[in-house]
């Protein structure tokens, strides 16, 4: 079979079972080429359909029914997989639940016999005219894979550059295909495995399907791409055109126009507002969402702008009995959404428009048999003012004719069949100014896309910029904190240095050899604790640390507790010199433990810095002092507890 029977744009296969079954042994195809003017027919198996479909690579394949051509699901699915990018699978019959094949032939005006050959050739006619459902398994999502074409291998003396030339050529790769992607304006994610030397691979998920690619199937050397849609969930059917229902439309005519889209139901399908549309326009835009049964305006009398739009689509006009009021469009739109008074206005146009003919809309769907399209019998009831029942006879009349082959003379056109002609050619006038708008649009595209290629170089500019300036920003942070830790570690080095030099100092004093170099000097290191709190102890220990047998100095003794005092006690100092007066509690601590404590007048004490020495001999006075005071008072103690003990044994013996 030579489907190419002339020169095509689009090629369209029609097919459909001539004998066997897809499920058994050896299925032929009724299979006809349509290109619009002729036809090719054959019947061919269905290896050779296969084969046929994938060198003249169709832009659609149409059959009454997809399981023809597949045993189940998943043999679908493998089949929606095989098929060419740019080629299409359209069950021209409906969706899941499809029609009968003759019924929508005959819906359309589409020659049909029960002959194979004839239903393929009214599948590819109905494709041809955009009838039927497009069936799909993938999402416009595609995954482009950059990955390695041969194997690294198993070693050997150049493996590490063999591998790195491997890794290499699929980075290098990898960067065509994103700088393709770029190029095309394609959004894309980017994936890296990075090994010795590049990448082991890289995979882009571009929103895109693989025939918008800029990029294809391919193994050359070292690198390899491999191209993969998306899987969906299930197995979805998708008109090849969106349904055009019957709707009522609201205008508001002005400086701003204003349309407003309501359903048979009452819900409201979309609104527009533009400045810049002309009346071709805003009609384009009207068209790509219903068929118009009602066109309503808000004032009385319809203004002309209006009275257009209804003649363009033919369609029953609606103006209210006076002006709508504000107040009333404000209610009647209340729980709508609008960006400006002219969108109101045009919502309550139709709003109003559909609270008037809502209960004729209720009449005529009661009336309705399942079997007729609702929307098709309110049209004809509203704008050519018949009876319901007038109307489902004279579309039973329609079907039982269009059943039948059409064998008789030409006859007298019907009113209907006349406003049919009549619309038709609307429509090809209409189609006409949308051919011209386009060509507009087209051009206006052609500039902004060069604007955004502009706008893309600029970007990227910025981009590489602020990246720069991150990096300046983040270098001078750095540097900031390496000179804040700098000048802390100086700091700490010279307070060390600085203690470090106190401990010499000390050492020297307290050292023997230091006694052989001061000899006659008889002195010895005082350590000073500004005050007697546990916080100052602390403070001397980390300072220049606190040892058994050394001379302690408080310069404020005051205010100690029994904690602070059994805090210095736990030192061991030699003798603790004051300034003040101790507490109690605090003397009591120190006597108990027998630690001689002095006035510090008693003693020379000479300070240098944070440094202090005393005389030996008066330190040993002192010490001699306090135990002479401290024999005293242990007498004393004891004399008064021998008093104590006495009185305590005369009370308890009564006086005797």
């Amino acid at each position: 079979m030579n489907a190419r029977t002339s020169a095509l744009d689009a090629l369209v296969f029609g097919v459909d079972v001539q004998s066997g079954d897809v499920r058994g042994d050896a299925p032929s195809y009724a299979t006809v080429a349509y290109d619009g003017e002729n036809f090719d027919r054959d019947v061919v198996s269905y290896r050779k359909l296969r084969r046929l479909i994938e060198r003249e690579e169709p832009s659609i394949v149409a059959t009454d029914n997809v399981y023809e051509l597949a045993t189940d699901h998943d043999d679908l699915v493998r089949f929606l997989r095989w098929l060419p990018d740019t080629t299409r699978l359209v069950q021209v019959t409906g969706a899941e639940r499809p029609e009968p094949l003759s019924r929508v032939a005959s819906r359309h005006g589409v020659p049909y016999g029960k002959d194979p050959m004839r239903e393929a050739e009214a599948a590819a006619r109905l494709a041809a005219a955009n009838v039927g459902h497009e069936v799909t398994a993938f999402a416009d999502t595609t995954t482009v894979k950059v990955s390695r074409g041969r194997s690294t291998g198993s070693g050997g003396w150049s493996q590490d550059r063999y591998t790195r030339r491997i890794h290499g050529n699929v980075k290098k790769r990898a960067r065509e295909v994103g700088e393709a992607l770029d190029s095309a304006n394609l959004d894309y994610e980017r994936e890296v495995t990075e090994k010795y030397g590049g990448y082991a691979n890289a995979t882009f998920t571009v929103e895109a399907a693989p025939d918008d690619l800029p990029v294809s199937r391919s193994r050359s050397g070292d690198t390899r791409v491999e191209i993969e849609r998306e899987r969906r969930d299930g197995i979805e059917f998708e008109p090849l055109v969106q349904r055009r229902d019957r709707v009522l439309v609201g205008i508001d005519p002005g400086t701003t126009t204003a349309a407003a889209v309501v359903s048979l139901d009452g819900e409201v399908l979309d609104v527009l507002s533009t400045r810049t549309a002309d009346t071709a326009g805003v009609i384009e835009w009207l068209v790509e969402r219903g068929r118009p049964v009602v066109v309503a305006a808000d004032v009385e009398p319809m203004p002309e702008t209006v009275e257009q739009f209804r003649r363009s689509f033919d369609a029953a006009g609606w103006e209210p009995a006076s002006d709508l009021p504000v107040d009333e469009k404000l209610h009647r739109t209340r729980d709508l959404s609008y960006d400006n008074d002219h969108e109101r206005d045009a919502l309550a146009a139709a709003l109003f428009a559909f609270d008037d003919y809502e209960d004729q809309f209720d009449r005529i769907t009661r009336k309705v048999p399942p079997q007729f399209d609702r929307g098709e019998v309110i049209d004809r009831v509203v704008t050519g003012e018949a009876s319901v029942e007038a109307v489902l006879e004279e579309l039973s009349t329609d079907d039982d004719e269009e059943s039948e082959e059409s064998t008789h003379e030409p006859r007298e056109l019907s009113p209907e069949e006349r406003r049919i002609k009549r619309l038709e050619r609307q429509v090809d006038r209409l189609e006409g100014q949308v051919a011209d708008l386009e060509a507009e649009v087209t051009e206006k595209d052609e500039r902004i896309a060069e604007y955004e290629e502009e706008l893309s170089e600029a970007r990227r500019e910025e981009r590489r910029e602020a990246r720069e300036r991150r990096e300046i920003n983040r270098l001078e942070r750095e540097t900031t904190r390496l000179e804040r830790e700098r000048d802390e570690e100086r700091d700490r080095a010279d307070e060390l240095e600085a203690k470090l030099e106190r401990l010499k100092t000390l050492w020297k004093l307290d050292h023997s050899d230091f006694a052989d170099v001061s000899e006659g000097k008889d002195l010895v290191p005082v350590k000073v604790i500004e005050q007697f709190t546990r916080d100052a102890i602390d403070d001397a220990e980390e300072a220049y640390g606190l040892a058994s047998g050394d001379v302690v100095y408080l310069r404020d003794a005051s205010g100690a507790g029994r904690s602070t005092a059994e805090r210095l006690v736990a030192t061991d100092p030699r003798v603790v010199l004051r300034d003040g007066n101790l507490s109690e509690i605090a003397d009591e601590v120190l006597f108990d433990h027998a630690i001689p404590v002095a006035p510090a007048d008693d003693v020379t004490i000479q300070e240098v810095d944070e440094l202090a020495v005393a005389r030996e001999s008066e330190v040993e006075a002192a010490v001699a002092d306090w135990e002479c005071r401290a024999d005293e008072r242990s007498k004393e103690q004891t004399s008064e507890m021998v008093d104590q003990i006495i009185s305590e044994h005369r009370a308890e013996s009564g006086g005797d």
